[in-house]
């Protein structure tokens, strides 16, 4: 068995040949978030192509009963916790220290203030949305102007492909038309201001912030 010293030297040089920032992800959807990121990824226009980050899907084969945020959450935090520890140890530029990005909605789920605290504290980041994902989505083909009630049926229902044939669940290239960016964030922003400062984002419906992750976390600019 390897030493827990050639472990770690393992590791510092992992870290020391490091050209890109690592963005570690765990989402909420085994499949939909996922197949959203590798679409926008290969057709997203990158802020900067030289800082563009190395993302990757922690949570890819977790089972549903660690899907639930609080779950997600206590995750990513161990890994935030572990992947800053190498890559301090190995000194490794502040513009390349990891990042660790959880996904999930506000749906029916219990301890959602208790898992934003628990993120907030641990360093990592949250894309939020009231009351799913689809939100995110359906923004991108039209606006939206009333609550869901915290009902996600009620924003899949209007999704202008939820009749076809085609699993719901995933994202489909053809979905994400040129320019359907600027125009969703444009929405998600104007329903997110409808509430005043005092109102936390839980509360929210609709709401989401799904851009800060395509932009922050992504490195994306449009697409």
């Amino acid at each position: 068995m390897a030493s827990k010293r050639g472990n770690d030297s393992l590791e510092q040089a992992a870290y020391k040949k490091l050209r890109r920032r690592v963005v570690h992800v765990f989402s909420e959807g085994k499949v939909t978030e996922p197949s959203y990121i590798e679409i926008i990824r290969a057709q997203g226009v990158p802020k900067d192509a030289a800082t563009t980050p190395d993302v990757r899907i922690a949570n890819d084969r977790a089972p549903g009963s660690q899907r639930k945020p609080i779950k997600l959450v206590e995750a990513a935090v161990t890994l935030m916790r572990e992947e800053t520890r190498k890559a301090k140890k190995a000194k490794v530029a502040a513009k390349l220290m990891p990042e660790v990005w959880c996904l999930f909605d506000r749906d029916e789920h219990e301890s959602i203030e208790a898992a934003l605290k628990m993120a907030k504290e641990g360093n990592v980041k949250v894309a939020f949305s009231h009351p799913c994902f689809e939100l995110w989505r359906l923004l991108h083909h039209k606006p939206v102007a009333s609550s869901f009630g915290g009902v996600c049926d009620e924003a899949v229902k209007l999704l202008p492909f939820a009749t076809d044939t085609q699993n719901i669940k995933v994202v489909q290239p053809g979905e994400i038309e040129r320019g359907s960016y600027a125009v969703a964030k444009k929405r998600a922003l104007e329903i997110n201001a409808a509430y005043g400062d005092h109102v936390s984002k839980i509360h929210r419906d609709p709401y989401t912030d799904v851009f800060k992750f395509v932009e922050d976390g992504l490195g994306i600019a449009s697409y």
